[in-house]
């Protein structure tokens, strides 16, 4: 079997966006989007901090009206004074070169600038709003991702392609040119970037589609033909399990072959849902496959007859909650204890085994079981738990092994 480890990463040029870098030989980055009103700077202020604090690298907020451009400073200092560093990107769509020469202080404030090349304008107006853009992005020494998109592809270039595709013997499909032209658009406007001075150490690229195929074809062609860093995802992946489903498929075909060098998960939250949904799933798609670690891991058997009682569903469910809600504080407290690796078993047949493999980890009573729970560590077992607070005392016992383990008192390696 392939260790996710030993493959070789696309080689791309390395990127610096505020403190984060991207691409080169730089880990994958998360990132994450707010869909606040930016123009209400208390909402997206309070939404970028759970997004950063859940682990997003990178924030990207909407400017979308020039009230939004005249808010993005307010933003960014406000997250500074509350200790918050995360790089935030514009989002710029139609008038991102009004809002650019307009609010220099908005381009200013932002660490990467996000350009759409079907919407920067229309007919002869296009390439002198593009223009006028990366010359801002020259001005305040930003860097840029070129985002394409299936859903607002630069029709002019999409039409013109087709019609040579008609003109040919054997006509290739719809679908097959416009995959090429989400290429050929991204290549070209990059292009054009450089040949205005540009670096390659400022752009990166995207070209997102809705449907799982289209992404990997479109980008093992970028990929094939430029060493760009390259940002990837589904766009409007959809909601719940078939966003995140979609999501995984897409991206893990492209990772597995060291394609990527920042991901987000464009979920559609259901009402009242979290955000930071779309930042966990990038941070569990990363870590199962074993490129990054990010909070300790929770190994849980699905249940069967031999579980009729939820105890070890619920324990398990609340070990999760628990390291997950901690881990901006053990992040700083604990350096390396995002590998911790928890088993929470549920009966006699995979319980100890399961428990023997993993850091720490409880074989939980099934059905007819006597009523004990051994506990085991570092693969012995350590002590049996029994009563009616088994739940409270292995929360206990995991928070001690991690202060012994990745404390600052542990020994140098």
């Amino acid at each position: 079997m392939v260790a996710l480890s030993d493959l070789e990463r696309r080689k791309s040029h390395a990127v610096r966006v505020g403190d984060v870098l991207i691409g080169g030989q730089a880990p994958v980055v998360v990132q994450s989007m707010t869909n606040t009103d930016t123009a209400d700077v208390s909402a997206t202020v309070a939404q970028t901090l759970e997004l950063a604090e859940t682990g997003s690298e990178i924030v990207r907020i909407t400017v979308n009206t020039k009230e939004a451009a005249d808010a993005v400073p307010r933003i960014r200092e406000q997250l500074w004074l509350k200790g918050c560093n995360v790089p935030l990107v514009g989002d710029f769509h139609y008038h991102g070169h009004l809002f650019l020469s307009q609010y220099p202080d908005c381009a200013r404030a932002l660490a990467k600038l996000r350009i759409n090349p079907g919407n920067v304008g229309f007919g002869a107006k296009r390439d002198k709003q593009f223009e006028m853009m990366i010359d801002a992005a020259l001005q305040h020494e930003k860097p840029v991702r070129i985002g394409v998109n299936w859903g607002s592809l630069d029709q002019a270039l999409a039409a013109e392609m087709m019609d040579a595709n008609g003109k040919l013997a054997t006509p290739k499909s719809a679908d097959e040119v416009l995959r090429e032209a989400l290429v050929v658009s991204a290549l070209a406007s990059a292009e054009q970037a450089e040949k205005q001075g540009l670096g390659v150490d400022k752009i990166v690229i995207s070209a997102k589609v809705s449907r799982v195929q289209d992404l990997v074809v479109v980008y093992r062609e970028l990929a094939r033909r430029s060493s760009y860093a390259l940002h990837l995802g589904l766009t409007e992946a959809g909601l719940g399990a078939k966003g995140i489903v979609a999501t995984t498929a897409a991206l893990a075909i492209l990772l597995q072959e060291g394609i990527g060098d920042t991901i987000r998960a464009s979920l559609t939250p259901r009402p009242g849902e979290a955000r930071t949904q779309e930042v966990i799933v990038c941070q569990e798609l990363l870590q199962s496959m074993g490129l990054r670690s990010f909070a300790p891991q929770v190994t849980a058997c699905p249940g069967c007859g031999r579980t009729t009682s939820t105890v070890f569903q619920e324990l398990a469910e609340s070990i999760q909650s628990n390291l997950r809600e901690k881990m901006p504080i053990w992040r700083e407290r604990y350096p390396g204890v995002e590998t911790l690796n928890v088993a929470v078993m549920g009966c006699i047949v995979n319980g100890p085994g399961e428990s023997k493999h993993a850091d720490i980890g409880i074989s939980l009573p099934g059905t007819g079981e006597a009523p004990a729970a051994p506990v085991f560590i570092d693969g012995e077992k350590a002590v049996t738990l029994r009563g009616p607070n088994i739940a409270e005392d292995f929360h206990g016992l995991v928070e001690t092994y991690i202060e012994k383990r990745f404390g600052s008192e542990q020994p140098a390696a």
